[in-house]
């Protein structure tokens, strides 16, 4: 059975990724970054959102010598050009402040008032990186529109504004095991399963 580690110290990625290898019948042994944890954190200087998940996951394979698995996502929208893009984690200025990311992107678009304007999407590009400096990376979307005002309490980040294609709920009105099912990263970690097939077996 092959190790496989995933750069992450969010369990709920780990679990997530542990179940699409299990139901595609991949029975890697995938840890999280906490198994390593003098392995230091990788900093995302890429300029998308595919180059720094391969930043991440190379760091981890060098530092590990072990296939490494990393993603790196965020919000796009539209008529902010694909912003706040790569940044998203840190729109206001300060890393992981959900809140002042989300009252600043709302102010942004006061004046959008039409729904069409207000297109966007969550973006995930999820590497795997052998130690060799093999390579793959593969990507997943998540379509819909900017509400005016958060809405739900699952999820995090903008998922209480982000209303997906064909839904009447936010990304934060849904139930995890709902928004596993159509999301951005849920659809590049299932891409990755035929890359994970190929360069592990």
């Amino acid at each position: 059975m092959t190790r496989l580690i995933l750069a992450t110290r969010n369990n709920g990625k780990i679990v997530e990724l542990r179940s699409i290898l299990a139901d595609a019948g991949l029975r890697h042994d995938l840890v999280g970054a906490d198994a390593y944890p003098d392995v230091p954190d990788v900093r995302e200087t890429g300029v998308t959102f595919a180059e720094n998940a391969l930043l991440k996951a190379h760091a981890l394979a060098k530092a590990t010598g072990l296939p490494a698995v990393a993603d790196d996502s965020g919000l796009c929208v539209d008529v902010l050009g694909g912003a706040p893009g790569i940044f998203s984690a840190r729109w206001a200025g300060r890393h992981g402040d959900d809140r002042a990311n989300l009252d600043l992107l709302l102010a942004q678009l006061g004046d959008i008032d039409e729904d069409r304007h207000r297109t966007a999407h969550f973006a995930c590009a999820a590497a795997l990186a052998l130690p060799d400096g093999t390579e793959r990376v593969v990507e997943g979307q998540l379509r819909g529109v900017l509400r005016h005002k958060p809405s739900g309490t699952n999820g995090f980040g903008y998922d209480p504004i982000l209303q997906p294609d064909g839904e009447t709920r936010t990304c934060a009105e849904l139930t995890p095991a709902e928004k596993n099912a159509i999301s951005h990263r849920g659809k590049a970690f299932r891409a990755l399963v035929p890359v994970v097939k190929e360069l592990l077996g």
